[in-house]
């Protein structure tokens, strides 16, 4: 028979053996039995056999008591050891006697927290007692009959455990009349021990299942008594099955939790605070569930399959990467389940959202990755189908409708492929912004077609300073704005937008359209450019308005002065941007503050040659280009500049040959203008007035 070595647990001091545990379970590998374990202690009096007990029935080798030594302490702190050949693995418990000469009356602590201890670990609960202490009133039994009942009631929801009173050195007594005399004497003490509330008229089945039976004397009948032991340790055969001797199993924890709960209880036993079964409970649960979860974690992040899909999709999308990632999530996430399915329900399953989101994080980067080249390569083929169709002749809006349909329909179904089963993670982010950047390849387009078609006519209108001008450019500027935002408009449906989506993308083009002219509008407003715009005016007025009879006219100064005002007129266009056809009085303005005076008069008061930047003249959506100041310097620069032309042309009206010559240079110069533009003829009309 191979006797099993048992270990100490808790030493004579109530110092827990937390190394010799975890060696204890790693050598009889008590952790893999899972549920199918049972744990059964010892306790009673001092030197009343029952290590003898344990040792004969569980085939153990707890130190016994030298008989030839005298009687005395043997058992010190608490024992464990595993029982041989019993199915379901079996743990048995020896504790130290109560009752013990060697820690005195008054030194119980001990004898109390040993008998919590074994009352909150065990399954089954052996009390050794003798027989003949049955019925007396102060027999050793009975204080620890108290203990154990006292315990129990403070229990809120105790796991139903089996009291096996095992009755030593019986000898002719009826054991029926042992056993009626046993429980009517259980139940006296049950009564007696003061209750909770919440357990006043508790019963006691309600807390024990009571067992009782009764051996001979070792020493004297020591074959009866090996042979009625052998049939108490069939009873803890198959003990955790329906009918077995173990109590209620429906609360039962894993293996693997046994070290943690008895350090937990004992601790707790130690601090003097109410035994708390289902704090420990759900204690035990959080560390192994949380240890297991660790391991399972680990187990991921090493798993050779993920990490080759990992680093394959660093270089290029993985066709099947949803589903391979989540079989393997899903492995270990099973096995997670499989380990910890008898922890508490509650902290099993917080732990087990926690293992899915840490393996989740470790998943995010690769999932954001394989997302970020199905969005990159499903845009760069859009635009390279795009321009193959255009190219091919298809009209853009059919194009564009073709070629978005069909790549987002690729862009999901690669979602797909992609996705995580054990994660609410989908690729809206990505089909976002790829609709976004189809979207913004669209209206760059539609971008471009504004641009092209009103920049070149728009500074073509501007150059022209006709008093039509703003009126051609509202015109050019409706038209062939909102044929692109109507053309864009057919195109975006091609993306599901709702209206104001749409609305909000056409007014974006309206406001490109408008930025476009106002850029051309502000280069057309340079000081250099106006101011040669207004020469170049007023010298065609002059050539176009047969020039060669000027120099007869006695009043030449008024005839050249009345030429300026055509010029005037470029300065009034380029004042304000109309945007509407609100009649505005910027000219007359102009005319009468500039034209009537050669040099303003600076003591008129609340001119628009004040400090105003802006025209109180034009409508409020008109934008200032010019403010009035600036007209004032301009047209300041455009009078000088045009004085040596008028002074040079007083000093040779001075005859009639000197006149048909200027007057031939002037027709000449005319022509010139009308046929190649004002630089051509005042040309023509320099090199005349120089000869």
């Amino acid at each position: 028979m191979k006797m099993e070595q048992g270990m100490q647990l808790v030493d004579g001091n109530g110092k827990f053996n937390v190394d010799g545990l975890k060696d204890f379970m790693t050598a009889t590998e008590f952790a893999q039995s899972g549920l199918s374990y049972a744990i059964v202690a010892i306790i009673g009096s001092q030197s009343s056999g029952k290590s003898t007990l344990m040792n004969q029935t569980f085939h153990t080798n707890f130190e016994e008591m030298d008989a030839y030594n005298g009687r005395g302490q043997t058992t010190k702190g608490i024992w464990i050891a595993k029982c041989s050949d019993i199915d379901p693995f079996t743990i048995a418990m020896d504790f130290e006697g109560t009752d013990s000469n060697q820690r005195g009356e008054d030194d119980t602590a001990f004898e109390k927290q040993s008998t919590l201890f074994a009352l909150a670990i065990a399954d089954v609960v052996l009390i050794n007692m003798w027989y003949k202490d049955i019925g007396l009133e102060n027999a050793a039994s009975r204080p620890l009959l108290k203990i154990v009942f006292q315990v129990m009631k403070r229990l809120f929801k105790p796991r139903k455990k089996t009291l096996l009173f095992v009755l030593r050195d019986h000898s002719k007594t009826p054991l029926e009349h042992l056993k009626t005399a046993l429980l009517e004497d259980i139940e006296k003490i049950w009564a007696a021990v003061a209750e909770p509330e919440t357990l006043s008229s508790a019963p006691l089945r309600e807390f024990f299942n009571v067992e009782i039976t009764a051996l001979p004397h070792y020493e004297f009948q020591e074959e009866k008594f090996k042979e009625q032991v052998a049939q108490l340790r069939q009873r803890f055969v198959h003990s955790i099955y329906p009918g077995g001797l173990v109590g209620d199993r429906e609360e039962v924890e894993p293996a693997s939790g046994f070290p943690l709960r008895a350090e937990e209880i004992w601790k707790i036993i130690k601090d003097n605070r109410d035994l708390d079964l289902p704090a420990v409970k759900v204690m035990v649960a959080t560390v192994r569930c949380e240890e297991i979860a660790g391991e399972k974690l680990k187990c991921f992040t090493t798993d050779e399959d993920w990490l080759k899909m990992k680093e394959d999709v660093q270089d290029c999308p993985v066709s099947g990467f949803g589903g391979a990632v989540s079989s393997i999530l899903e492995t270990y996430l099973s096995e997670y389940d499989r380990e910890v399915v008898y922890f508490d329900q509650e902290v099993r399953n917080a732990k087990r959202q926690l293992l899915l989101s840490n393996a989740l994080m470790v998943v995010r980067d690769a999932y954001d990755k394989m997302l970020f080249y199905l969005y990159s390569n499903t845009f760069d083929r859009f635009k390279t189908s795009l321009k193959q169709s255009l190219n091919e002749g298809k009209e853009y809006v059919a194009a564009i409708h073709f070629c978005s349909q069909s790549f987002m329909r690729e862009f999901d179904r690669g979602c797909e492929d992609a996705a995580i089963q054990q994660s609410e993670w989908n690729g809206s982010k990505f089909r976002e912004k790829l609709i976004c950047d189809m979207l913004s390849e669209m209206i760059a387009k539609y971008e471009k077609q504004i641009t092209h078609a009103l920049a070149k006519r728009v500074e073509s209108l501007l150059e022209s300073g006709e008093r039509d001008t703003w009126a051609s450019i509202r015109n050019l500027f409706e038209c062939n704005t909102e044929a692109a935002v109507s053309e864009f408009s057919d195109a975006a449906v091609s993306f599901n937008l709702n209206s104001s989506e749409i609305d909000t993308k056409s007014q974006h083009l309206r406001e490109h359209a408008r930025n476009v002219f106002e850029m051309k509008a502000r280069e057309a407003t340079d000081a250099e450019r106006v101011t040669k715009r207004m020469m170049d005016r007023y010298i065609t007025s002059l050539l176009l308005s047969s020039f060669s009879i000027l120099f007869f006219i006695k009043d030449l100064g008024r005839i050249l002065g009345f030429h300026r005002s055509s010029s005037l007129r470029i300065l009034s266009i380029m004042a304000a941007m109309r945007f509407d056809e609100m009649p505005d009085q910027i000219e007359m303005v102009l005319y009468s503050s500039l034209m009537d005076r050669t040099v303003p008069d600076p003591s008129l008061p609340n001119t628009f040659m004040g400090a105003s930047d802006t025209w109180e003249e034009v409508s409020p959506k008109a934008t200032t280009l010019l403010k009035p100041e600036d007209c004032k310097s301009l047209w300041m620069n455009f009078i000088e500049k045009t004085k040596p032309m008028m002074t040079g042309a007083r000093s040779r009206q001075d005859g009639r040959s000197r006149t048909r010559r200027y007057g031939g240079a002037g027709v000449a110069a005319a022509a010139a203008v009308a046929v190649a533009g004002p630089a051509a003829g005042i040309a023509i009309f320099l090199r005349s007035m120089r000869r």
